[in-house]
């Protein structure tokens, strides 16, 4: 239970909000500080990554290839092997899609030690529109053998991925967002590879949720508890592995289960807990987030309840799901 590194609904409220992306810049400085061999190399963005405050700290430390993905993956992967911690910077439709056969054939089938972690993730991006809403990223990703997928909730939990992923070796997609966020842990926070955060304890559903969704899911439950039905709320932050163990209890103490994404259901949380729970525990099962479709143009927010991806809609899946 991770009751004690939660805000409170007070120190929430208060707290300013903040983009998962703005841990990123920040934390390949502090970690190039306290004596890591950190680079990074973008693809032209680097004010809208972040990186700028690595290269403006550390300019020897920052390569930007300009818009050129794919030798940017294939830049990093050569930093690397001359013993660099190499991370990788775009938004994510570029970062991942433009470059994936760099990233398999080059990173994942050499076990390199690179550390892909674009930014502007999933529709939050907002008014960019469709073509630049990335909503296949984690199931891209999480398919790829070597490949570790973090997918942090809050400003935070993504200062503690950078960190997982700067300190341990070999492959590793962050997934980060240009929307400010409100702020779900206390600052300092340690996030495990492989674990899963219960941040609400409950008896009859599972409510499981990574990235700005874990937000959504613990206003959901709070809905829920006012309707008379108990809801329990894991953050799911590593999708790639995924903390069964954690998981699966839940899950057999509830006997439903709500996966709640900014992403498409097929392949990403909720593919990979349908796989989970078909294999080990048969349990009822409803997907929230993006329904076999593209992204579209407007504000964050709004977005966010049209696909039906906010709390509203995470607790009607609830409803259905007990239903069942």
């Amino acid at each position: 239970m991770a009751q004690d590194e939660l805000m409170t609904a007070q120190e929430r409220a208060e707290a300013p909000q903040l983009a998962t992306r703005a841990a990123y810049g920040e934390t390949l400085v502090k970690l190039v500080d306290e004596g890591m061999d950190v680079v990074a190399v973008d693809a032209d963005l680097s004010g809208s990554t972040t990186t700028a405050k690595l290269g403006k700290a550390y300019p020897g430390r920052l390569v930007n290839v300009g818009i050129a993905e794919q030798n940017m993956i294939d830049v990093a992967a050569g930093l690397s092997l001359e013993g660099k911690v190499a991370f990788t910077a775009s938004f994510a439709i570029f970062g991942t899609g433009r470059a994936y056969d760099q990233i398999r054939n080059t990173v994942c089938y050499s076990n390199l030690n690179v550390k892909v972690a674009p930014t502007h993730s999933g529709v939050s991006v907002g008014p960019d529109g469709g073509s630049h809403q990335m909503v296949e990223d984690i199931a891209l990703m999480r398919v790829l053998p070597h490949m570790r997928v973090l997918v942090p909730a809050d400003y935070a939990s993504a200062c503690s991925a950078i960190r997982i992923a700067a300190s341990t070796p070999g492959p590793f997609y962050v997934r980060l967002g240009r929307a400010k966020l409100p702020q779900v842990y206390k600052p300092g926070t340690a996030m495990e590879i492989g674990g899963a955060k219960v941040l609400r304890l409950g008896s009859q559903v599972t409510l499981v949720a990574c990235g700005l969704e874990v937000a959504q899911a613990l206003q959901a439950a709070e809905l829920l508890a006012a309707q008379g039905v108990d809801a329990e709320v894991i953050d799911a932050f590593s999708v790639k592995p995924l903390d069964e163990t954690t998981l699966l209890a839940s899950v057999a103490k509830t006997g439903h289960v709500v996966s709640c994404e900014e992403h498409s259901v097929i392949g990403g949380l909720g593919g990979a807990l349908a796989e989970l729970l078909g294999e080990r525990l048969p349990a009822p099962l409803e997907r929230v987030g993006m329904r076999d479709c593209f992204g579209t143009s407007g504000a964050p927010d709004e977005l966010i309840a049209h696909f039906n991806l906010d709390a509203a809609a995470i607790a009607a899946a609830a409803r259905k799901v007990l239903e069942r």
